[in-house]
C-alpha cells in the first residue's frame, strides 16, 4: 500500500516532489500551499527586472525539458509559467490546497500529524519543500515604522505604488537589488542606492532565442539536451573551483575588477565599489546592467551608515536623505529553516531545539530523531555556481529511493553516527571554500557557522544521494 505524503510548498522542490509520486502511480499525497497559486520564490518575486542568473536550459527539470524559453537567461514571469505549466501537464494542481499554510508538524510515533488552519491530519511521510529564500528579512534600523511615505521589501513589491517622479531609497545592493535598480532607476526622479558592503559583480551574457533557435531547441534531436550538458559542465568544470579556492579563483577576480572598470569610468565611484573579500565569499552578482544605473546623474550611490528612518527619509552619519519611497532588498531569513513552523519528532524534542547552534542534516534532507521527515533544498545545498534545481532532483531522487523502505518494521530515520560523520565531513570540506574568509553573507548564521552552502562538486552530490538508502537508516524507536 502506498504510503499517504504531505508535502508543503508548491514551488520548484515541492511541485517536482509531487511530479515524481504522479509519475510514479503514487497519488496518495497532499501539497499543502500557503499562497494562491504555485510558484515559491518564483511567485513572490515580482520586482522589475526578477530573473535567474542560472541559464534557462539548465533551471528547469531534466525530465521537462522546454523548448519555449525566450531568453539565455530567464525572467521572473517566464519561471512562474514554466512551474504552471509542469504543475498542469503533470496534473497535480488537483492535488494542491491553495491558501492552507502548515502551522505545527508532530511525529506521534507512527505518522506525522500536520496542523492547518482547517484541523488536523495524519500522514506516513512528511516532505519540506519550503526552501530557503522564502521569509524577507527586514533590517533593525530605528525609526522605520515612523516613515510617512511607502515602504516594502523587494519579495512583496508594491505594484500599486507608481514609482514615477518618486525620490526612491533601496537598502541593499545583493542580486535582487542589483535587477530592480536599473528599472526604478528609469522611472525615478532620484534613487538613492544605500550600500553597506560593495558585491562582486560579472558581466551577464544574456541573449534573446529566436523563432527559429526555439524550433531548433523543440525538433532537433539531442540539441537541447546537448546545450544543457554545456552550461552544466561549464559551471562545474570552471564556476566552482573558483569557490573551492582552484585555479579560476584568479580568473574570477580578473573578470570582475574588469567588468567594474569597463563599466564605472570614475575612478571614486569605482573605489567605492571595489570590495576588500575574495570573490564568492558573498554571493556573486550576475548583471550587466547594475553598474551603469549606478553612472546615472540621476542615481547616487551612499556608503554612509544609516543611523535612523525618519518620517520624510533617511538619516546617515553625514546627513538626511529626503525620499518619499523606501525599497528594502535585504535579502531573507535564510538561516532559519521551516521557520515559523513548529516541527516535534521524536521524545517531543522540537526541530528549533535540535537546531539551537545551526541548522543540518543528513545530505541536507534528513535529521536524526524526526522519522518519514525529508527537506529539500534543505541546509547546506545551496549553489554558488550551479543550479538548484539540479539539487533538488537529486534529493527527489533520493526520498523516492527511501519511501519503499518505510512500510513492514515502521518509519525509518537517519542514525546518529550517520549524521555524525556526515557533520564532519562537512566542516572538513568547509575549509576549502571561500565562504569562510571573513565576510558577512547569508549563507552563514550570526556565530559564523555555513549552513545554506554545499562545499562540493553537484557531480559529487548526484553520487551520494543515489546511493542506497537503507545503510544510512535505522527503523525508528518507539516514542
Amino acid at each position: 500500500m502506498a504510503p499517504s505524503v504531505a508535502i508543503v510548498g508548491a514551488g520548484f522542490g515541492g511541485l517536482c516532489m509531487a511530479i515524481q509520486l504522479e509519475r510514479a502511480g503514487i497519488r496518495s499525497y497532499t501539497v499543502f500551499e500557503k499562497a494562491g497559486d504555485v510558484g515559491g520564490t518564483w511567485r513572490d518575486n515580482s520586482y522589475p527586472g526578477a530573473g535567474c542568473d542560472i541559464p534557462s536550459h539548465l533551471y528547469s527539470y531534466s525530465f521537462e525539458k522546454y523548448a519555449s524559453w525566450t531568453r539565455r537567461y530567464p525572467e521572473q514571469p517566464e519561471i512562474l509559467e514554466y512551474l504552471e505549466h509542469c504543475a498542469d501537464k503533470y496534473h497535480v494542481r488537483e492535488k494542491i490546497r491553495f491558501g492552507t499554510e502548515v502551522r505545527r508538524a508532530v511525529f506521534d510515533g507512527a505518522k506525522w500529524q500536520v496542523t492547518t488552519p482547517g484541523g488536523t491530519e495524519a500522514f506516513d511521510v512528511l516532505v519540506m519543500g519550503v526552501g530557503q529564500l522564502n521569509r524577507p528579512r527586514m533590517p533593525d534600523i530605528p525609526g522605520m515604522a515612523e516613515f510617512e511615505g511607502v515602504s516594502f521589501h523587494s519579495a512583496r513589491w508594491n505594484h500599486e505604488h507608481d514609482l514615477t517622479g518618486r525620490r526612491v531609497a533601496v537598502i541593499g545592493n545583493g542580486s535582487s537589488a542589483a535587477q530592480l535598480i536599473p528599472r526604478v532607476a528609469e522611472r525615478a526622479e532620484h534613487l538613492y542606492v544605500f550600500q553597506r558592503t560593495p558585491n562582486w559583480v560579472i558581466p551577464k551574457p544574456d541573449a534573446t532565442f529566436g523563432p527559429m533557435t526555439r524550433l531548433a531547441f523543440h525538433f532537433v534531436p539531442g540539441l537541447q539536451r546537448a546545450y544543457r550538458e554545456w552550461i552544466y559542465r561549464y559551471a562545474e568544470g570552471t564556476l566552482y573551483p573558483a569557490l573551492s579556492q582552484g585555479w579560476s579563483a584568479g580568473l574570477l577576480k580578473q573578470r570582475a575588477l574588469r567588468h567594474l572598470r569597463d563599466q564605472v569610468p570614475d575612478p571614486g565611484l569605482r573605489a567605492r565599489l571595489t570590495p576588500d573579500y575574495p570573490p564568492g565569499c558573498k554571493r556573486v552578482v550576475i548583471d550587466s546592467s547594475f553598474y551603469p544605473a549606478l553612472t546615472r546623474p540621476d542615481v547616487s550611490l551612499v556608503t554612509d551608515k544609516i543611523v535612523r528612518v525618519t518620517p520624510k527619509g533617511i538619516e546617515t552619519t553625514e546627513g538626511p536623505y529626503e525620499v518619499d519611497t523606501i525599497v528594502y532588498a535585504t535579502g531573507f531569513k535564510s538561516t532559519e529553516f521551516l521557520v515559523p513552523m513548529e516541527v516535534v519528532g521524536r521524545e517531543g524534542r522540537s526541530l528549533e531545539e535540535r537546531w539551537a547552534g545551526g541548522a543540518e542534516a543528513y545530505l541536507g534532507i534528513s535529521v536524526p530523531g524526526f522519522p518519514n521527515m525529508f527537506m529539500l533544498y534543505g541546509p547546506n545545498t545551496n549553489l554558488g555556481h550551479n543550479s538548484i534545481v539540479f539539487m533538488i532532483e537529486c534529493q527527489v531522487g533520493h526520498v523516492m529511493n527511501c519511501l519503499p523502505h518505510l512500510g513492514g518494521s515502521g518509519p525509518i530515520e537517519v542514525r546518529d553516527e550517520v549524521m555524525a560523520a556526515w557533520r564532519r565531513q562537512l566542516d572538513a570540506a568547509m575549509g576549502r571554500m571561500v565562504w569562510g574568509a571573513g565576510c558577512q553573507s547569508w549563507y552563514k548564521t550570526a556565530s559564523g557557522r555555513v549552513t545554506n552552502n554545499w562545499p562540493g562538486t553537484t557531480t559529487l552530490y548526484r553520487r551520494l544521494t543515489a546511493r542506497p538508502p537503507r545503510p544510512a537508516y535505522r527503523t525508528a524507536g518507539p516514542t
